[in-house]
C-alpha cells in the first residue's frame, strides 16, 4: 500500500545503500564513524592518579632495561609477578605488583626540550602562541561530574597543569606539603569562627557587587574560586588531606618521605571521590652522576607506589582508579662522559595500572639498545586518548575557546586498545 510521496518511501536496505553511496550514515561522515569506533563506551575508570616525574625519566634505568647491552648502565633487571616481564632492580616492590600494571615501551616522542616536552606530555598538543591547552586533570574536571565537596582536580607537591580555555573552575587545587593542614583553609590564629564567618559574608557581598556592576571573566572567576574555597573549608571531607589517622605501619610501608605522604594523600583523595590527583616529583634531569640519583629515586618511589597499588587493589578501588606515570621524555641510551644520560625523546616508556587496564601487559618495544621504537610505536596523543577512553570521555570532543575557536580535547590521538581488557 502506498503512503504518500514516493520520495519518503525507503526501506532499511535502500536507506543503507543511499547512505553508503553518499559516504555518510544518519548525518555522520563515514570517516568520522570509523575514527570514533571504540571511543563510545562505558567508563572503566572514575578516578586518575597521575605521577608527573619532571626532568625526563630514564626508560632504560626503570621499566625498559637492556641487560647485557652497552647502554645497560649500573642496574640489573629483575623478574616480576608477570612471567617474562622484567624491570629495573630499582623497583623490587613494584615488581611484585606488575600483574596490575601495563607498560607502553614504544612511546615515539618528538620534543627533546624540557618546556616543549612537558607541554606536549601534559596536554597532547605542541606549544602554540597565545593559546594554553588544558591538561588531563583539567579535562577530567571539566567533563566529569564532581563528587562531594572536594575539588575534582588536586595537585600535590607541585603545580598542576593550567586549565587554559576551560576556565577557572577547572584549575587544580594545590597541596604544597602533603599530609599537613592547609593554612589557607582555616581562619588565621586569633580569628574566632563567628568573626571569620562575618568577614566571609562581607567579602561575598563585595564580590557580588563588583560582578553585578562590572561583569567580567576575571571577577566571575574570583567569585567562583572564593565560593569553592569556603565550601571546602567548611567540609568534613577536608580530613582526607590529613594523615593523622594513618597507622605507623602505613607510614613505614609508604616511606616517611614527601613522596610517600603524597601517595597516601592521593589514595585518601580518590577514596573520598576526587576525580584526578597529580603527584609531582622532580630531579630526573640526570646529565651528571645519573645512577646514584636514580638509586635514590628508586628507594623513595618503590615502596610508596607499590603500597598504593596494593592498598587500592585490596580495597577494590584499583578497578575504578587509573594510575599513570609520565615524564617529558626519556634519557639517552648512551652514557655520557659525566656518567649521566642526556635528553632523549626518540622512545620512552609509560607506566599504567588499574582503571580497566589489562595488568601484566607490555605494549610495543624499543630496539635492542633503547634508541627508538622497534614495534607498535605509540604517539604522545595516544596516551591522552587512552586516559580519556578509560574515563568515558570522547577525546575528539570539540570545545570552544573564548575566541570561539573549536579545539579537540586531545590532539588527534587514538586509544591504545591493547591496554584494555
Amino acid at each position: 500500500m502506498s503512503h504518500g510521496c514516493r520520495g519518503y518511501q525507503m526501506n532499511r536496505r535502500s536507506m543503507l545503500g543511499t547512505s553508503l553511496a553518499a559516504g555518510s550514515f544518519l548525518g555522520l561522515n563515514l570517516q568520522s564513524l570509523v575514527a570514533r569506533a571504540g571511543t563510545d563506551r562505558k567508563a572503566t575508570a572514575e578516578h586518575v592518579i597521575l605521577f608527573w616525574n619532571s626532568g625526563g625519566m630514564s626508560h632504560i634505568d626503570t621499566f625498559d632495561p637492556k641487560p647485557g647491552r652497552p647502554t645497560q648502565g649500573d642496574f640489573n633487571p629483575i623478574d616480576t609477578s608477570v612471567s617474562g616481564v622484567q624491570i629495573s632492580e630499582l623497583f623490587p616492590k613494584v615488581a611484585k605488583q606488575m600483574h596490575h600494571v601495563a607498560l607502553m615501551r614504544s612511546i615515539a616522542g618528538v620534543n627533546g626540550d624540557h618546556g616543549r616536552g612537558t607541554y606536549q606530555l601534559q596536554t597532547s598538543y605542541n606549544t602554540f602562541p597565545n593559546l594554553r591547552h588544558p591538561g588531563l586533570g583539567n579535562i577530567a574536571a571539566n567533563e566529569l561530574e564532581q563528587i562531594g565537596d572536594l575539588p575534582s582536580f588536586v595537585s600535590i607537591s607541585g603545580q598542576g597543569t593550567r586549565a587554559g580555555y576551560l576556565g577557572q573552575k577547572n584549575e587544580a587545587f594545590y597541596v604544597g606539603v602533603p599530609g599537613e593542614k592547609d593554612p589557607y583553609l582555616a581562619f588565621p590564629e586569633g580569628i574566632a569562627q563567628l568573626r571569620g564567618n562575618k568577614r566571609l559574608e562581607a567579602l561575598q557581598k563585595m564580590n557580588s557587587r563588583f560582578v553585578s556592576d562590572a561583569p567580567s571573566v576575571e571577577f566571575t572567576a574570583t567569585e567562583t574560586a572564593t565560593k569553592d574555597a569556603v565550601q571546602l573549608m567548611r567540609s568534613p571531607a577536608l580530613k582526607a588531606f590529613e594523615l593523622d589517622n594513618e597507622t605507623e605501619v602505613n607510614r613505614d610501608r609508604y616511606g616517611r618521605t614527601a613522596f610517600g605522604r603524597g601517595c597516601m594523600v592521593a589514595r585518601r583523595l580518590v577514596e573520598e571521590g576526587v576525580r584526578f590527583v597529580q603527584v609531582n616529583r622532580g630531579g630526573f634531569d640526570t646529565h651528571y652522576n645519573a645512577f646514584p640519583a636514580m638509586q635514590a629515586h628508586g628507594e623513595t618511589m618503590d615502596p610508596a607506589m607499590a603500597s598504593l597499588i596494593e592498598d587500592l587493589a585490596d580495597s577494590g578501588k584499583l578497578d575504578s582508579t587509573l594510575i599513570i606515570m609520565l615524564s617529558e621524555f626519556g634519557r639517552t641510551p648512551k652514557i655520557n662522559k659525566d656518567a649521566g644520560r642526556d635528553h632523549h625523546a626518540g622512545v620512552f616508556t609509560v607506566f599504567m595500572a588499574g582503571g580497566g587496564i589489562k595488568g601484566g601487559t607490555v605494549v610495543g618495544s624499543s630496539d635492542e639498545d633503547g634508541y627508538k621504537p622497534k614495534d607498535r610505536p605509540v604517539q604522545v596523543a595516544d596516551i591522552h586518548a587512552s586516559v580519556c577512553y578509560a574515563l568515558g570521555i570522547d577525546p575528539n570532543k570539540e570545545v570552544l575557546t573564548p575566541l570561539q575557536r573549536p579545539l579537540k580535547l586531545v590532539d588527534n590521538g587514538k586509544p591504545v586498545m591493547e591496554l584494555f581488557s
